[in-house]
């Protein structure tokens, strides 16, 4: 298996490593780094997301966790079997240690907190090359859910494919030119939940077809 270090010293973004040294020096109990993957790079299922939360993997030290999006994407993890339990935190607001992905992962395009939660297309692509290595180190990968649009183009730019060649859709099957196949979703965010464009069914059903695609 291709070896992957996750970049947890990388200060290769200024602006994004300036915002983490602000915000531990007032947090200094807080993860506030580059978040780690989660989940083990054996796993046929990879979920890319867009970056940590503030409060949530940027506090905790995992992704989706001590957010509104972990709160419907564990959840549909768990219900498709690709997660051990749908309570992303313990009792004490951190990360449940109990909690264990089964035949998945899940990492971010930017693996840094963003101010505004909204990196830069200069950040997006530096932090590239951390996907790249993830997606060729995972040997048994077969199927990609990107969350939100920002997610599907650094996937496609991870594959070195023009922006275009594949459009963002929810609940969308691309077949990648290795072989894996690309499912979209709008990302479940707190945003996308309290306007309606996200429901728990619909962001579900991603799930139900990747089941579907990997089989038990």
């Amino acid at each position: 298996m291709p070896s992957f270090q996750h970049p947890e010293t990388c200060v290769a973004c200024p602006r994004l490593a300036d915002h983490l040294a602000a915000i531990r020096r007032r947090e200094p109990a807080w993860h506030v780094r580059p978040v780690p993957a989660f989940g083990d790079l054996s796993a046929r299922l990879l979920v890319v997301g867009l970056a940590p939360g503030e409060k949530g993997a940027n506090r905790t030290g995992r992704p989706f966790t001590g957010d509104v999006a972990g709160e419907l994407l564990y959840p549909a993890l768990h219900r498709f079997a690709f997660a051990s339990a749908p309570h992303p935190l313990g009792p004490d607001g951190w990360a449940n240690p109990e909690l264990s992905l089964a035949d998945c992962r899940i990492t971010n395009a930017v693996r840094c907190l963003p101010p505004a939660n909204k990196p830069t297309t200069a950040e997006i692509r530096q932090c590239n090359g951390h996907l790249q290595a993830e997606l060729a180190a995972m040997p048994n990968l077969a199927a990609i859910v990107a969350l939100g649009a920002i997610a599907h183009q650094a996937v496609l730019r991870a594959y070195g494919l023009k922006a275009g060649t594949m459009v963002f859709a929810h609940d969308v099957q691309h077949a990648l030119p290795d072989g894996r196949r690309l499912f979209d979703s709008y990302h479940c965010s707190g945003y996308n939940w309290r306007t309606g464009r996200l429901t728990r069914p619909s962001f579900e059903a991603v799930f139900a077809g990747v089941r579907s695609f990997l089989g038990p």
